[in-house]
């Protein structure tokens, strides 16, 4: 017997319309397209877990600050002790960033535009900080530029001791920050601006630092926020003297010490606020910079 030859239908499509491929791209149009209930339950699912970690903690230590009243956390807030705590924390922040901005952008440059022997092994060194506990970075620092150290630079007890350490932790937020946009950056702009008689200084200036001012921003707004909340790190180099090295995470550590729970709430406010409206005003000068750059383009 004969087998009967097999019909092909001409348009497959018609079948299953619910696959047609949207505008050539090969992909079903199906799958593109959003669906109100699986977006409301991953936006649902994503506001619960930011709640459980970020909003109700926050939540909590400001109840707490407000528990002695308005008198109280500006009693905490404004003691000498606090205060020069807060001026040690924000100087020495401000000149960690100002100089991590400078060298983790030079940093993210060597290892996005140039090929040198051990490129991959400095790339993940960038990331150690992250990895490794902050007192290892205090007890590393110590050993360097402690009492006995082999290079014979002592920096224990001193505002450079913890501007170090403090460079130490936050290079890779700059750094990590800037690395992606380089790479993304469009070559052919460069040489086009050179062969038009660009020196590199102006391709710099005109060309690379627009592009990469919104992620240079955010990570030193990130380096910025790290440094005053940091102690691990600081905790052995600093030393805690008053006035010169006792940053506000170890005057609040001082505060629970003596049971002054509400105080140290209080300096943990203070803390927050002051990273809340840095973060804020850098990214919106990144926006500002960004939206520029796309309507110059």
């Amino acid at each position: 017997m004969t087998p009967s030859p097999r019909v092909v239908d001409p348009n497959p499509e018609a079948i299953r319309p619910e696959l047609t491929d949207d505008g050539g791209s090969g992909r079903s149009s199906r799958l593109l397209t959003p669906r109100h209930g699986s977006t409301s339950l991953r936006v649902g699912a994503a506001t619960m877990w930011l709640s459980l970690i970020v909003l109700l903690p926050l939540a909590a230590i400001l109840w707490q600050s407000a528990g002695g009243g308005f008198g109280a956390f500006w009693s905490a807030v404004s003691s000498p002790a606090a205060v020069a705590s807060l001026r040690v924390t924000v100087t020495i922040s401000i000149g960690v960033t100002i100089v991590n901005g400078f060298f983790g952008l030079l940093v993210a440059w060597v290892l996005t535009r140039d090929e040198f022997p051990g490129k991959r092994l400095v790339d993940a060194v960038i990331d150690l900080p992250f990895a490794l506990p902050t007192i290892v970075a205090s007890l590393v620092m110590l050993a360097l530029y402690g009492p006995a150290s082999p290079v014979g630079i002592h920096l224990q007890h001193t505002k450079w001791g913890v501007g170090i350490a403090l460079l130490f932790v936050t290079l890779p937020f700059v750094v990590r920050s800037v690395q992606p946009v380089l790479l993304e950056l469009d070559r052919e702009v460069e040489e086009a601006a050179a062969s038009l008689g660009a020196n590199n200084f102006t391709i710099l200036t005109k060309v690379i630092l627009p592009a990469l001012l919104p992620a240079l921003l955010s990570g030193a707004g990130l380096a910025f926020s790290r440094a005053i909340g940091e102690f691990g790190s600081v905790v052995l180099i600093g030393g805690a003297v008053p006035g010169e090295t006792e940053v506000s995470s170890q005057w609040i550590r001082t505060l629970i010490e003596n049971d002054d729970k509400v105080g140290a709430a209080a300096i943990s406010i203070v803390l927050l606020a002051i990273s809340f409206v840095i973060l804020f005003i850098l990214r919106a000068i990144g926006a500002r910079a960004a939206k520029r750059e796309a309507l110059a383009a």
